[in-house]
């Protein structure tokens, strides 16, 4: 018996120096996610108190954003983003991806928002500094829940360098200095997979046993290539995919990875619509997205009640810096809007009257012949009744000095038709004009060719153009003639949207202009006298300046001069010849010139 008990106590021995093999967390890792929530910050107070009831429940708590927070209301503006990343700083973030709007009041402002600002840690893997070859910001980072590890890699879009302003990525002498992750130009699929590759193959030897994606990457709207789902399907390793950009909400899709392993993608939507809930537990992961009007903070605990306090107190604070803004101004008898009915964004796609009150506004107040609204730049509807300063300034959130340059017909031409090119899908470079109406012919393939970051490089004559019958006032466009057009810098100047065919404009007017913000206010106030009226702006899809045909008219067109049969052709041949001489039936019922 004696030398039984030794040999037991001695495997005893060895077993408890063994390492402990766990295959899943010990306790509940719960990851809270946001993503595009564009300077919604009201709803942070709630994020705040439900992450303080978990950890007062002994959960381990990790809270992450997936990009494009600093930017999208006035409180994003005034303050260069500041406000929302002190916001952030005390909801108590752990990590946040910089999305492509986090770049638009600048790299320096971003660098030091990053560096000096965030008590948060912004990641990114695929981020680069061109001249040093280097991510600028970690590429991802390990969290230790004793023995389980969960690493949270960084992605970026690189449609940030077109999607934000493109200067901002250049040094004093145009050169680019910064990529996602090489120079844009020389940016293959392959190079954004394998540099996300390396990072999550570091993460797993590095001891991560969950890699959790936090992309900033999206799927509609977003470029063939680059979206999450080809991420996904180009790598191996990544578990969880916590996604943004595209504005979607998705609870928890599944998608095949390059080992033909399930990996699950969420996103939250935008504007806190929700926040996301990751439960992981030996193994599982459960899926929740919370409105936060549906949290009941009085049921919580005063741990939670505590955290709502604190970050609600910070966000009156900044309320109250603009509550003069939420004066009413005048009123609207129409709603103008940007989304459809099933939430997807109209502005992208087509013409409706939220765009035409806003291209009419930057037209009536720099007095050009045509102005155009990108659909990207229009982030809010305006609801019916009263009006205040907020209300147009969401409209316009992004504060975009503005320009008015002399053009060619030819160039708006070209203008319009890279707006269209995918249309009838979202496109943020789709534009809503004023002062030319048009059609765009769907069923034709786009002629438009553009580097692999949709920067327009030239039109295939090949092709027949997607955009037709152009009149800019009650006349048909002429290509060889000059037009003044009026929009943004960052459309018009700095390459924005990919519209490189401007180069050689010249302007006209910059010095001196109104904000686009502020061209809405003095549109509304001076022009319009305080009031949207139903009957300019009532029709929710325009007023037809923007014509989308998706069917070939002739395919359908029973008109003598479409129909086949040797002896047809000779009778309309003879008929089109006197037509001609005596210049009538100009035009077929389908559009289509006779002669």
């Amino acid at each position: 018996m004696k030398k039984l008990l030794s040999v037991i106590l001695s495997v005893l021995m060895i077993i408890s120096a063994l390492p402990l093999v766990v295959t899943g967390a010990e306790q509940d890792v719960v990851i809270l996610y946001t993503n595009d929530v564009h300077c919604a910050i009201d709803d942070y107070a709630v994020l705040a108190a439900y992450r303080a009831e978990l950890i007062s429940q002994g959960k381990s708590v990790i809270t992450v954003d997936a990009g494009d927070a600093i930017q999208g209301e006035v409180i994003g503006s005034m303050t260069k983003g500041e406000a929302v990343v002190d916001i952030m700083n005390a909801v108590g973030y752990d990590y946040a991806v910089p999305g492509n709007h986090e770049f638009d009041y600048g790299m320096e402002v971003f660098l030091d928002l990053a560096q000096n600002k965030a008590e948060y840690d912004y990641i990114s893997s695929n981020f680069y500094n061109l001249t040093t070859v280097s991510p600028v910001l970690v590429p991802y980072t390990i969290e230790d829940f004793g023995s389980y590890q969960i690493a949270f890699v960084g992605i970026s879009t690189p449609e940030t360098v077109t999607s934000s302003t493109p200067e901002y990525f250049k040094d004093e002498s145009g050169n680019f200095i910064y990529g996602f992750p090489v120079y844009p130009g020389a940016l293959k699929n392959e190079d954004l997979y394998e540099n996300i590759q390396k990072s999550v193959d570091n993460a797993i030897d590095d001891g991560a046993d969950c890699v959790v994606a936090i992309g900033h990457a999206g799927i509609i709207g977003s470029m063939d290539g680059w979206k999450s789902t080809d991420i996904i399907a180009n790598t191996d390793g990544i578990d969880y995919f916590i996604d943004a950009h595209s504005h979607e909400t998705i609870q928890g899709n599944v998608y095949k990875n390059n080992d033909n392993e399930d990996v699950i993608l969420t996103s939250t939507g935008t504007k806190f619509a929700n926040f996301g809930v990751l439960t992981i537990t030996n193994n599982s992961a459960e899926f929740k997205l919370i409105n936060p009007d549906e949290v009941d903070i009085e049921a919580m605990s005063s741990n939670a009640k505590s955290a709502y306090d604190t970050v609600k107190k910070k966000v009156d604070g900044y309320n109250k810096d603009i509550a003069y803004l939420y004066e009413d101004i005048g009123i609207s008898e129409a709603k103008l809007i940007i989304y459809e009915s099933d939430g997807s964004r109209a502005i992208r796609k087509r013409e409706t009257n939220a765009g035409d009150f806003v291209a009419d506004a930057y037209r009536a107040v720099t007095g050009a012949d045509v102005a155009i609204a990108n659909g990207g730049g229009i982030r809010a509807e305006i609801e019916v009744g009263g009006v205040s300063r907020k209300n147009l300034m969401d409209v316009n959130a992004f504060n975009n000095e503005m320009c008015v340059l002399e053009v060619t017909g030819q160039q708006i031409i070209d203008i319009l038709e890279h707006g269209a090119r995918k249309c009838p899908e979202v496109l943020g470079s789709f534009f809503q004009v004023s002062g030319v109406t048009f059609e765009i012919h769907t069923y034709r393939e786009s002629p438009i060719i553009t580097d692999q970051l949709d920067n327009f490089i030239g039109v295939d004559n090949t092709k027949e153009r997607r955009i037709q019958n152009v009149r800019v006032g009650d006349e048909p466009i002429n290509l060889d003639k000059k037009y003044t057009l009026a929009g943004s810098t960052y459309v018009l100047l700095q390459g924005g949207d990919g519209l490189t065919m401007l180069d050689d404009a010249r302007i006209v007017q910059k010095d001196g202009l109104p904000c686009d913000s502020e061209m809405l206010i003095k549109y509304f106030t001076e022009t319009l006298n305080g009031k949207i009226t139903a009957e300019q702006y009532g029709n929710p899809n325009g007023e037809g300046r923007i014509k989308i045909i998706d069917v070939d008219p002739v395919s359908v067109c029973d008109h003598i001069c479409h129909k086949d049969g040797f002896f047809v052709n000779i009778i309309w041949s003879l008929t089109n010849f006197f037509n001609k001489l005596f210049r009538i039936n100009h035009i077929c019922d389908c559009g289509v010139d006779h002669y």
